[in-house]
């Protein structure tokens, strides 16, 4: 006969008695099943980033591509509307982008060869600048003796030309990435409305449907409002810091001002590396270190308006992006996939929060309130 465990007899109990349910609780145990699934979760993503950094010629102009023509595609369903056909409006719009982006190119790519043309001349009046940090280093040098530390300073040479080819080999992609670039984004403009409904009506369920619709729209709307606006953002702060460096009697401002509008694409990089060529520029441009970091501080006082006050208050009300992950995504696309990868970071996570609001929404298990 079987016994059942809360019928089972307790030793030395005369009157035979069961032995009571426990109610003590067992400790939470990870399931083989579990651990399986996000071990292979986990392989499955290191694959998956394996692949996009080694495959990077193939897969940065396809997602840029992929990404500028979400971002394009309201325009060309305005011209749609104007009874432009879909196909010819594509190739407009990327004709159009093609000669702004052309002409901030060649803003910025004259006075720049130019610069790297002078790099030996520059290097030694910047040395000569140099020479009024003599008394500071003296001093650290005395404090190092005191201490007992090495008697000379650590020299630092200047950077030579050799630099500025590699520099742009790391920016300037292949003509295969171009044409395969210019190629998706084109077709992807003309065929995207094709390519929704294939995508909404490839799931049979009614629901899944208007979720996929929903995510599709809301991911068009975004990222077409985030590129109008950043664009209109940052030809304002190009436009500031042109009349900062004509004001400040910078050379070249309209370059200066060209530059400063395309590095702003790029977040907390972009801001950074603009204050270090005004401030190298006003350096060797002017005869004093005030003079020459006049240009460069005005800037920072532009861009600390526009980062925290501008930016914020417009983006802010469509999609509030947190900072930590703006700098980690930033800090990974740029890892992965460098320059473009830092400009595709925000739109990139702009689309993960809109996917991550409609496939996990609010009304699913939360964590319990402290």
């Amino acid at each position: 006969m079987r016994v059942l465990p809360s019928e089972r007899l307790i030793s030395g109990n005369d009157e035979s008695s069961p032995l009571p349910d426990s109610h003590v609780e067992l400790p939470p145990v990870i399931r083989r099943t579990e651990f399986v699934a996000f071990a292979l979760a986990g392989l499955l993503l290191i694959a998956v980033i394996a692949v996009l950094y080694f495959a990077k010629a193939f897969f940065l102009p396809v997602v840029m591509a992929v990404v500028a023509g979400t971002m394009l595609s309201p325009a060309a369903t305005f011209l749609e509307k104007r009874r432009v056909p879909r196909a010819l409006g594509a190739v407009l719009i990327v004709i159009a982008v093609t000669t702004v982006v052309a002409f901030v190119v060649a803003l910025i790519a004259v006075p720049a060869m130019e610069w790297s043309s002078r790099l030996p001349e520059l290097g030694a009046q910047l040395r000569e600048k140099a020479h009024v940090f003599d008394r500071p280093l003296a001093l650290w040098k005395e404090l190092q003796t005191m201490v007992g530390g090495s008697d000379g300073l650590p020299s630092v040479p200047l950077p030579k030309v050799d630099w500025v080819q590699p520099a742009l080999e790391f920016v300037s992609p292949t003509f295969a990435e171009f044409l395969l670039f210019f190629a998706t984004l084109i077709l992807f403009i003309a065929s995207w409305r094709d390519l929704r409904r294939a995508m909404i009506m490839n799931f049979g369920d009614r629901d899944a449907r208007l979720r996929t619709l929903r995510i599709l729209n809301e991911i068009e709307v975004h990222l077409g409002n985030y590129l109008l606006t950043v664009t209109v953002i940052n030809i304002g702060v190009g436009i500031a810091t042109g009349i900062v460096c004509a004001a400040t009697g910078m050379p070249n401002p309209a370059g200066l001002g060209g530059l400063a509008a395309a590095l702003n694409f790029i977040p907390i990089i972009g801001p950074v590396a603009m204050f270090v060529v005004l401030a190298v520029v006003g350096l060797v441009a002017f005869p004093t270190i005030g003079g020459g970091l006049m240009a460069a501080l005005a800037f920072g006082g532009v861009t600390f308006l526009e980062g925290h006050f501008v930016t914020p208050t417009i983006i802010g009300r469509r999609l509030s992006l947190n900072a930590l992950a703006v700098f980690v995504a930033l800090a990974f696309w740029t890892w992965l996939w460098g320059p473009m990868g830092a400009f595709l970071s925000s739109p990139l996570l702009i689309v993960g929060l809109i996917l991550k609001e409609h496939l996990l929404p609010e009304n699913s298990p939360q964590l319990p309130q402290e």
